[in-house]
C-alpha cells in the first residue's frame, strides 16, 4: 500500500500581506515535500483551491517547484477542479510536470466540493456534473491519443488537433476523486479509473459499501479488475505521543471546520466531537506512530485500499510540527505499516 500526504497550503486569509503570507506558506510547503522525499513515503498530493485560505490555486507550477528538490516521490493534484478547467491545459501541464519530474506526476480529478472556481472562469452550477462528465471524457481521449477529434456540449470541439508535450508515463496516471456520491463512484469504476475517497466525517466503516459499488461497477463494465485502484483520503495528525498530537491538531482542525462549517451550515465542532473522531472508528487518524500504523492497517482490511493519503498541514499548524509529523510518519509509521502487512500475508 502506497503511503503519502496531501493539503490545500493553508494560509491565513486575514493576513495584512497575502503576498507575504503565501510566499511563507509556499516556500515550508516546499521544505514539507523535500522532507516527505527524504524520509521514504510514496506520494504526495496538492488540492487547487480558488479561496483566500489556500495558497494552491496552481498544484501543477508548486509541485514543478518541488520536482527538482525530489526524487522519488509521486506528485499528484489533491484535487484538480477539472470540471472548472480546461481539459487540455489541464494534460499539458501534468504532461510537463510527468516530464520535469522524470515520470512521478498524477493528475487526480474531481468536482470540486468546493465552488469558487465556477463563477471565476465562467461556468455555470447548474451544469456541475454535466461539466465533469464531459470534460472528463475529453481529458481521457487526450490522455489516450496524441491528435485528437472530439465535440461536446460546453466546450468547443476538436477537430484533429495534437495536443503537447507528452508526458513520460503513458498513460499519464488518473484517478478519479470523489467525496462519496454513489454515481460518482460507478463512474470511476465503470471507467476503470483509480478512485480516491475523500473521509472527512463520520464513522469510516459506512463508506465500505462504496468501495464494493467501484468495483461492481468496473465488473459490470467488463474493466481489468488487476488494474483497479483505491485510495483513502482523511484527516489526521502524528506526534510522539498520542496527547500532543491531540492537543496540537485539535485547534487548527477545528478552526477550520468550523470556518466552514459557518460556510455551509454546519454546527460548531468542540473537544467532545474531536474525540469521539480520533476513537478507533472515528475519522481521524491521529495519535502516536503506533495508535496511527494500527489505524490505517484496520482500515487497509476493511477497504482494501491501494493507498493512503494523510491531511496533517491544515488551518494555522505550525511548520516545525507539521516537519515532525512527517518525520514520524516517513521513519515510524511507514514502516511500521508494511511490516504488519508483510506479516499479515504470510
Amino acid at each position: 500500500m502506497e503511503l503519502g500526504l496531501y493539503t490545500f497550503a493553508d494560509v491565513d486569509p486575514n493576513a495584512a500581506d497575502k503576498g507575504a503570507e503565501g510566499r511563507r506558506r509556499l516556500a515550508n510547503l516546499l521544505e514539507e515535500i523535500e522532507l516527505a522525499d527524504q524520509v521514504g513515503l510514496d506520494v504526495f498530493g496538492l488540492g487547487e483551491h480558488h479561496r483566500p485560505d489556500y495558497a494552491a490555486s496552481a498544484p501543477a507550477v508548486i509541485l514543478a517547484a518541488a520536482a527538482p528538490r525530489t526524487s522519488r516521490i509521486r506528485l499528484t493534484s489533491a484535487v484538480t477542479v477539472l470540471s472548472s478547467d480546461d481539459p487540455v491545459r489541464v494534460f499539458q501541464q501534468f504532461a510537463t510536470l510527468d516530464l520535469v519530474s522524470h515520470g512521478r506526476a498524477e493528475i487526480m480529478a474531481g468536482r470540486g466540493s468546493f465552488i469558487e472556481s465556477f463563477p471565476l472562469f465562467g461556468q455555470s452550477l447548474d451544469d456541475y456534473d454535466r461539466l465533469f462528465a464531459e470534460k472528463l471524457e475529453l481529458l481521457l481521449a487526450i490522455r489516450d491519443s496524441e491528435k485528437v477529434t472530439w465535440s461536446g456540449e460546453l466546450r468547443p470541439p476538436i477537430d484533429g488537433r495534437g495536443v503537447y508535450p507528452r508526458p513520460l508515463q503513458e498513460p499519464l496516471p488518473l484517478w478519479i476523486a470523489v467525496g462519496g456520491t454513489p454515481q460518482s463512484v460507478a463512474r470511476a469504476g465503470a471507467l476503470g479509473l483509480p478512485m480516491a475517497l475523500a473521509i472527512i466525517g463520520g464513522e469510516p466503516r459506512r463508506f465500505a459499501p462504496l468501495f464494493d459499488l467501484y468495483r461492481e461497477a468496473a465488473r459490470r463494465a467488463g474493466q481489468d479488475a488487476s488494474k483497479l485502484k483505491t485510495s483513502i483520503n482523511v484527516h489526521g495528525f502524528i506526534a510522539d505521543t498520542t496527547e500532543m498530537a491531540a492537543d496540537q491538531f485539535y485547534g487548527p482542525q477545528a478552526e477550520v471546520m468550523n470556518r466552514i462549517g459557518r460556510e455551509r451550515g454546519w454546527g460548531p465542532t468542540n473537544r467532545a466531537h474531536f474525540d469521539q473522531a480520533r476513537s478507533p472508528t472515528g475519522n481521524l487518524f491521529l495519535g502516536d506512530p503506533e495508535t496511527v500504523a494500527q489505524k490505517i492497517v484496520a482500515h487497509q482490511k476493511l477497504f482494501r485500499n491501494d493507498r493512503f493519503l494523510l491531511q496533517m498541514a491544515i488551518g494555522p499548524m505550525p511548520h516545525d510540527r507539521i516537519m515532525r509529523g512527517i518525520e514520524l510518519y516517513g521513519t515510524k509509521v511507514a514502516p511500521r505499516v508494511r511490516e504488519i502487512l508483510v506479516e499479515e500475508s504470510k
